[in-house]
């Protein structure tokens, strides 16, 4: 059995990296991959640990998590293609001229 520190650390990695991802780039795709990265390590820890637990608390919060994050995709994806489709760019810079 793998002990849960080591999906401790992966999970860390992985969060680490979405951060830097946010943080970084400018392109609203890779933002929005990187806020999954993120989702998904946290998923990784809530499986982690449920099972070193022996219990199903979370696994539970993990399904509730990939549907907030399903939901999450559609709408940003939806809002990036709209904003693409008024400026031609999808770079987050550029869409600081949107506010009122």
């Amino acid at each position: 059995m793998v002990p849960v520190s080591y999906y401790l650390a992966l999970a860390a990695i992985l969060f680490a990296l979405g951060a830097l991802g946010v943080l970084i780039r400018r392109n609203a795709i890779i933002i929005f991959m990187s806020i999954e990265l993120m989702l998904n390590a946290a998923n990784l820890l809530f499986v982690a640990f449920a099972r070193s637990f022996e219990s199903l608390d979370g696994q539970i919060y993990v399904f509730f998590v990939i549907a907030v994050a399903a939901a999450e995709v559609a709408v940003g994806l939806a809002l990036i293609v709209t904003i693409f489709r008024t400026k031609h760019s999808i770079d987050i810079d550029e869409l600081s001229s949107m506010k009122g």
